[in-house]
């Protein structure tokens, strides 16, 4: 049992002032495995007069003592790898695939970062005018469950890269995460104040971070309906935003796909995180004339797909999160037969053999129309959905036919094509063919699916102003 008692502020670790606790659970048995106790209003803002006070002399930094801050905290992180991806695999349920990439990747946020910086400019000549690029002031970071080392660390890097402190509220779901990911942190040795973590409520500390006057500057990653909470809550003072929020991502099986390596891709994209992933590729558009084709190898795809344990490296998909998402999750699958779609494989219940844990059977669903609810609303588990379409015209209307515009996937096994058909994708990110992550590339989304982008120069400038003096 871990129960985690302090919060970090100014540079120690600190009891709050809030006194509520929270139950943390491991998702692959339903267990209790920890509490957590909370902050409250009182320690989000002791935490943003720390960052306020922190930030005049850490903006005047250079950029090589930025720089070096970068490497260090990505020196600190590394060293602890295998500790945190035991902890993301208990209190998370992530399989192996996800961990391996999920702990690295933290750390190299902080590398790539470092990257941007030692390549970016802040001062430049614009006609007659010296522009400066000048950090906000204190930032707000407020991010999610699904990925919880990697969100804290990429807005962390993005945040002081630019010359500004921060306040970070992870999700208390991830306690056990968070407090590992501080105290690697807090080795990096970093002055007192830059950053500072809280754990809390979103409609508590989260609420304090969107509305207080002093915060120049919110990055949240989470769902669309509380992103447009938080932009509402910053209009009052003008806070700059950057939200990444829902996506319903299309994955789009051209009629030239060798489907020997799309079907694997697709699979793949679709059940990223086991589910649990704004960039999951739900919505498969395959061809009338390849159907009953990609149906069949679509079926013997997931039903070789191992659910269960994280603990076996042959799993792929884990457990939800919570007792609340798998509900959620379940819903969606009722709700799904209810429309009239069809269950190619999967359906309700855990997976035969699982008999506890937060388990959901991969499903496949059929004869879906993109106007139903299953195909236009985010589920957040190992749920997809087969669309057919008649020509390319039509794949590309239905593919854009959503509110959300977060990422996309084409297959084609012609490169050319496929970079023709993406150039129409109204998202913030396509993916041909399976191709890897970028981290120096723009990410975010159009529509409902987000304001701004972050990684790389575009999140860098995201907590930047321009000042022009002109003489």
């Amino acid at each position: 049992m871990r129960n985690i008692t302090e919060i970090y502020i100014d540079g120690a670790f600190v009891k709050p002032h809030g006194e509520e606790i929270g139950d943390l659970f491991n998702p692959s048995t339903e267990e209790k495995i920890g509490t957590v106790r909370l902050g409250d209003r009182e320690d989000a803002r002791t935490a943003i007069a720390a960052a306020k006070r922190a930030f005049p002399a850490f903006s005047r930094t250079s950029k090589a003592e930025r720089i070096a801050m970068l490497k260090r905290l990505s020196v600190a992180v590394f060293a602890r790898a295998e500790e945190m991806t035991a902890a993301m695999a208990e209190e998370y349920g992530a399989p192996q695939y996800f961990t391996g990439f999920a702990v690295p990747h933290a750390a190299s946020t902080f590398l790539n970062m470092a990257e941007t910086l030692e390549n970016y400019d802040f001062t430049r000549k614009i006609g007659r005018a010296d522009v400066t690029m000048q950090p906000l002031g204190v930032a707000a970071a407020i991010t999610p469950w699904n990925s919880n080392y990697g969100f804290i660390c990429s807005k962390l890097a993005t945040a002081l890269a630019a010359g500004s402190t921060v306040v970070i509220k992870p999700s208390e779901m991830s306690a056990i995460q968070t407090q590992l990911i501080t105290e690697c942190l807090h080795e990096a040795g970093l002055p007192k104040g830059v950053f500072n973590i809280v754990n809390g409520r979103g409609d508590v500390v989260g609420a304090e971070f969107s509305a207080h006057p002093d915060i120049a500057k919110v990055s949240f990653t989470g769902s669309t309906a509380v992103g447009k909470q938080i932009l509402r809550a910053g209009a009052e003072t003008l806070k700059r935003v950057t939200l990444e929020l829902g996506g319903k991502g299309p994955n789009i099986l051209l009629e030239d796909a060798d489907l020997d390596t799309a079907i694997p891709a697709v699979l793949m994209a679709g059940l990223a995180n086991s589910g649990q992933a704004c960039i999951a590729g739900t919505r498969i558009l395959a061809p009338e004339s390849r159907l009953p084709d990609i149906l069949e190898r679509l079926k013997a795809g997931i039903e070789a797909v191992k659910t269960g344990d994280p603990g076996d490296p042959e799993v792929r998909v884990g457990p939800m999160v919570s007792q609340k998402q798998y509900d959620r999750v379940q819903s969606y699958i009722r709700l799904g037969l209810e429309e009239g779609a069809q269950i190619l494989t999967g359906g309700t219940g855990r997976p035969e053999g699982i008999e506890r844990g937060w388990f959901v059977r991969p499903t496949v669903f059929v004869n879906v129309d993109n106007s139903m609810r299953i195909a236009r609303e985010e589920i957040f588990g190992p749920v997809l959905f087969v669309i057919a379409y008649k020509d390319e015209e039509n794949a590309i209307r239905i593919a854009n036919d959503t509110s959300y515009g977060l990422q996309a996937y084409i297959h084609s096994s012609d490169l050319d094509h496929a970079r023709r058909v993406a150039e129409r994708m109204e998202s913030g990110r396509v993916v041909i063919n399976g191709a890897p992550h970028e981290p120096l590339a723009p990410f975010g989304g159009f529509k409902q699916s987000g304001v701004g982008r972050e990684f790389g120069v575009s999140g860098l400038e995201a907590f930047l102003e321009p000042r022009a003096i002109l003489c």
